[in-house]
């Protein structure tokens, strides 16, 4: 498949991208993960039993998960945009060369982590019917809701990256090609 041509310079598509990972960080990912602390915290204030225990761990160690990778990613995006900014600005084949196979492998993972993400929830579904009332009943039905935030996740990241591999792929050709042709006698 041939990625879409990008028409916006480079150095656009690359903010677009990296203020949409900030933004996704910092207001979906990390205040999900508080939501889910708060809730699971909830869940054990709220009830004794073994329903309890199956919503508020999970959800308590998602969130904090969640947590950590949006407070994360969010803080460390401005230094990392300034660093391919001078990268760019110093030699944008040297950017495309680390940028692109770095890239790639964020790309790649996407559709494992749907599986995984999918596998997650079906989980939840087999443990939330075959789980019994107390525990596996609480459990099942926070596993469906934790693989369907990351498939979320995953879904806003995934759109977001195709934009900036394809500026990536164009760049990266445009360097192919000057240095094709300043080869030329």
């Amino acid at each position: 498949m041939r990625p879409k041509e990008i028409t916006m310079p480079f150095i656009d598509v690359m903010h677009t991208y990296f203020r949409g990972e900030k933004i996704e960080a910092l207001f979906f990912i990390a205040t999900t993960g508080l939501a889910l602390v708060i809730f699971g915290i909830t869940a054990l204030k709220v009830e004794r039993g073994g329903y309890a225990w199956g919503v508020g761990i999970p959800s308590i160690l998602f969130g904090l998960v969640l947590i950590g990778v949006g407070a994360g990613v969010g803080l460390r995006t401005d230094k990392q945009v300034a660093e391919l900014e001078r990268s760019f600005q110093r030699s944008p084949a040297a950017l495309v060369q680390g940028e692109l196979p770095r890239m790639e492998k964020v790309n790649a993972t996407f559709r494992t982590t749907y599986y995984v993400l999918g596998l997650v929830s079906a989980l939840g579904l087999f443990i939330h019917y075959l789980g019994g009332p107390g525990w596996g009943r609480g459990l099942g039905s926070t596993l469906i809701l934790l693989g369907a935030i990351g498939l979320l996740i995953d879904g806003f990241a995934q759109r977001r990256a195709e934009p900036y591999m394809a500026a990536l792929i164009q760049l990266d050709a445009g360097q192919q090609h000057a240095n094709t042709s300043a080869g030329r006698p």
